[in-house]
């Protein structure tokens, strides 16, 4: 973990509560027999992005030894932020998104002015906590054809239009633990080396409800947690910034319901 999980100390209590036999590791830490663990549970693992295909290996060897939630297959898929280009074509809004491929040529300008974006976010698309995330206005592109050019060198990368909503009510993000809905946040943009910022739980809307359930429709294998963040578009249209079901923080500490429901999931997943 490049940074503390909030829910850490949490989630450890709520299962020994329940009497269960309990391990925090390291995917990356060797000495790990993972064949003595009846289930893996995929948690803080934010420093994968720099070693993704090390992380898949990890996490087919973790499926063979143990029983990997969520699967290799899910990780997989969501692994890398084209699956937003699939939600779209399966009819779900998504945050506007252009993937650049590594190594060509890309030019943050012309890429822009196809769409008429002037002021948007540049990231990877294997990124985790904001890594390598960063913002410019339309006086900035010089500087974002730069970083652009270094991040392609590397990785592929997307490009998104910035949603002027989030500098009022930032992010949602609903949160699905077992099949169940439990509750909702809301949080402050965040590019990279910055904290995050969390409300208290907010209820699950209607929309979120419907809109996760046809993402997970994409998914190539049934999940253990998910998170779904939206944020509102220039019109007032709800979209998908992202379906979190590899490593998303889970906010536990901000719902009591969310706690019983994420005990009651790894429960359930036991007994298969």
């Amino acid at each position: 973990m490049p940074e503390p999980d909030p829910d850490q100390q949490l989630m450890l209590d709520l299962l020994e509560g329940s009497g269960l036999d309990v391990s925090l590791d390291a995917w990356d830490d060797e000495s790990v027999d993972w064949s003595r663990f009846d289930l893996c549970v995929l948690r803080s693992t934010w420093n994968y992005h720099a070693r993704p295909d090390s992380f898949i290996e990890w996490c087919e060897g973790a499926a063979g030894a143990s029983r990997l939630k969520n699967s290799v297959d899910v990780v997989r898929w969501n692994i890398h932020k084209a699956y937003l280009l699939e939600l779209e074509s399966e009819g779900l809004p998504i945050v506007p998104t252009a993937i650049l491929k590594r190594g060509d040529e890309h030019q943050l300008q012309a890429v822009c002015g196809e769409r008429g974006w002037n002021d948007v976010v540049v990231k990877p698309c294997v990124s985790a906590g904001s890594a390598n995330t960063r913002r410019f206005g339309i006086e900035q592109f010089d500087a974002g054809e730069l970083f652009l050019r270094e991040l392609a060198s590397e990785r592929d990368v997307m490009i998104q239009p910035f949603m002027k909503s989030v500098e009022a009510g930032g992010e949602r993000a609903a949160i699905m633990l077992g099949g169940e809905l439990t509750h909702a946040i809301e949080k402050a943009p965040r590019f990279h080396d910055d904290d995050e910022s969390v409300s208290e739980a907010k209820e699950v809307t209607g929309i979120e409800c419907e809109m996760l359930e046809s993402a997970l429709k994409c998914v190539p294998g049934d999940v253990l947690y998910a998170r779904l963040d939206t944020m509102k578009g220039d019109n007032g249209e709800l979209l998908i910034s992202e379906l979190e079901i590899i490593e998303p923080s889970l906010f536990l500490l901000q719902s009591d319901r969310a706690q019983r429901a994420f005990v009651r999931a790894i429960e359930s997943a036991l007994e298969f």
